[in-house]
């Protein structure tokens, strides 16, 4: 059939324009399908191409038996995009069978114009504007033009739009509409096409090309997946980017969406030791010794020993009880009131001024005698065992020559015992030298003896 193959070739065409525009903007398709009716009355003397349009159209309008012409099978289909701010465009195909077209023109009462089944072809696009969008009802204007063949005979239309849509939902509801079609061409009549159908509302924009449309899409420029609402999940690990703290890198819920290599419960990004199991308080690195030191730094990893000293326990080389690292004679049994040190004990003391007393000078000189310089080692030797003990050589003479004299020469005398002493490696720091001239005389000036026995060098330790 000639008209059906034209309706078909519209359709097409309708269909072929929404693949071709559908994804345009983020604005939704609207297709509706239904049937149509069409009514010429009045049209002047029935006989097409000749008639007459008159001035009371609307006298008959809901006249439906004695003048529309409705074809109660699928006969019309539209198209329609909205393209913001109410406006939305349309194009529409519809197919019709006519048999009654108007009134006889003259009649008294006007008689209906029977035709013999002449069949309807029209393509139109339609500008409508919706009054009330998202509402349940929802009223529209339209205008545009077409073109409508009856049978062989087509002409141009100029068209004006009257309906609106009812929507029980989202995406389905009814549309019912009258469009007045007026002809440029006389062999055409001037005429209403009413359209009754179920409308659905579909598509939109994917800016992202992830599936979900723009206006349901909560990441709209990232393309994601529907699980959420096309959000995206870079790493698969069922966490969306937006929450994960690690959306490059599978991870578990667990961890914020991070991996845990090690498992030992802290997230490789803030574990110092992704691979091997450790402890939070150290950053997720083990420490098998327990003593607060990573193994990765502790140089006794299986000892428990303070960081201070790397991981390792502290030694006590000498065993008296301060350790090593807090003892000045790390090698010499000390006590730990004297910091690990032996203490000079009166033995000690006296043993040194022993030795002191003995040591010879030339007379009235500063000048050590040769002869003392055993006496002046074995000096040495006991004051290196006590490192940390400091003593004041102190210088003595007797009563003889003039008092300030014998002050120069027990300055002289004292300073030079402990230059030798420095000298044969007694650190300088621990010694002092002092002369007390015959001010401290220890026996009789009267006598030989008592005189010798002032002439004398002391080596007494100082105490703090």
């Amino acid at each position: 059939m000639k008209n059906l193959s034209r309706l078909l070739f519209a359709m097409l065409l309708v269909l072929g324009y929404s693949n071709m525009n559908a994804q345009d903007k983020n604005n939704p398709w609207q297709i509706t399908i239904g049937a149509n009716g069409v009514d010429a009355y009045p049209s002047g003397d029935g006989v097409v191409g000749s008639a007459q349009f008159g001035e009371t159209i609307f006298d008959e309008f809901f006249n439906v038996d004695d003048h529309w012409n409705i074809l109660p099978s699928l006969s019309t289909i539209s198209v329609s995009k909205h393209i913001g701010g109410g406006f939305s465009f349309g194009v529409a195909g519809s197919l019709n069978k006519i048999e009654k077209w108007g009134d006889v023109p003259g009649s008294d009462p006007e008689v209906v114009n029977d035709v013999d089944d002449l069949s309807y072809y029209g393509v139109d696009g339609t500008i409508k504007y919706n009054f009330l969008e998202g509402t349940t009802i929802d009223p529209f204007l339209g205008v545009g033009g077409g073109y409508t063949w009856i049978d062989e005979i087509g002409a141009g239309t100029l068209n004006g739009t009257l309906g609106f849509n009812i929507w029980f939902s989202e995406n389905i509801g009814l549309t019912f509409q009258s469009s007045y079609k007026h002809a440029f061409e006389d062999y055409l009549q001037t005429h209403f096409q009413h359209t009754a159908g179920i409308s659905i509302k579909f598509g939109g924009a994917d800016s992202d090309g992830d599936g979900v449309y723009d206006k349901d899409d909560a990441c709209p420029e990232v393309a994601g997946t529907e699980e959420f609402n096309g959000c995206p999940d870079t790493d698969g690990d069922g966490i969306e980017d937006s929450k994960d703290d690690c959306p490059n890198e599978a991870g578990s819920a667990e961890m914020n969406g991070c991996p845990d290599t090690d498992g030992d419960g802290i997230a490789d990004k803030d574990d110092k030791c992704p691979t091997v199991a450790g402890l939070a308080s150290l950053n997720g690195c083990p420490d098998a010794d327990g003593d607060g030191v990573t193994d990765a730094e502790d140089n006794c990893p299986n000892e428990a020993g303070p960081a201070s000293n790397n991981g390792c326990p502290y030694a006590d080389s000498d065993g008296d009880g301060v350790l090593d690292k807090d003892d000045l004679c790390p090698d010499k049994v000390g006590t730990v009131a004297n910091n690990g040190c032996p203490e000079v004990t009166e033995a000690v003391q006296k043993a040194l001024n022993d030795y002191a007393k003995t040591i010879l000078f030339d007379t009235g000189k500063s000048t050590i005698k040769s002869q003392s310089a055993q006496v002046l080692d074995d000096i040495v030797a006991i004051l290196k065992e006590y490192p940390n003990a400091k003593f004041t050589v102190e210088g003595h003479t007797d009563s003889v020559g003039s008092e300030s004299l014998n002050q120069k020469l027990s300055d002289a005398r004292a300073l030079s015992v402990k230059d030798y002493l420095v000298q044969n490696g007694v650190d300088e720091f621990r010694l002092s030298a002092e002369g007390f001239g015959e001010s401290k005389p220890i026996d009789t000036n009267s006598t030989r003896e008592g005189r010798a026995n002032n002439r004398r060098v002391e080596i007494n330790l100082v105490k703090e």
